[in-house]
């Protein structure tokens, strides 16, 4: 129950790909929950940004995401991404792991996520624009790929104090 750190690019650890969440497992991982709620909540603090972290950011390689929404909080154990619309859109991604860099990617409008929550019990949702977009980049984490290996050109990178300058 505490602010951890944070792994920055360049942590090998953020290369790997996590490992699945058991039902035993998630009985014990309301510390790590916590951990990574008290985190992001931080960094929203510090950067005004940050919605969801993955728990691999904080070097707990279990296939683990927690978002939160100013309306609710998920947890999402072994999250699985499909149904992808063939609809495309691009957008400037930032990232706990690099917070002065936003890369330019391109991700699926919609998706549906797959997931267990921390009773086990099987969850599925349709998500759309901001929200696909956000959990295919979480995912992308458990999976050991970050955003800088999506960007669409050697031109998709800025730094977020030169963000005046990118169109929306």
């Amino acid at each position: 129950m505490a602010v951890r750190e944070v792994l920055r690019l360049g942590d090998p650890r953020l290369y790997r790909v996590s490992e699945p969440v058991t039902r035993h497992d998630a009985a014990g991982l309301a510390t790590v929950v916590t951990d990574l709620h008290d985190t992001l909540l931080e960094f929203r603090s510090r950067m005004n940004a940050g919605r969801a972290i993955a728990a691999p950011q904080i070097g707990v390689m279990k296939r683990l995401i927690y978002m939160h929404l100013p309306n609710r909080a998920v947890v999402f154990l072994n999250p699985q991404l499909d149904a992808w619309s063939p609809e495309r859109m691009r957008v400037w991604d930032d990232c706990l792991c690099f917070p002065d860099l936003l890369v330019l990617v391109e991700r699926a409008r919609r998706c549906r996520v797959t997931y267990h929550d921390l009773e086990w019990r099987e969850q599925r949702e349709d998500l759309r624009d901001d929200l696909s977009e956000l959990l295919q980049h979480e995912v992308d984490h458990l999976d050991g790929v970050l955003a800088v290996s999506r960007a669409v050109g050697p031109h998709a990178f800025a730094l977020r104090s030169e963000q005046h300058h990118l169109g929306s």
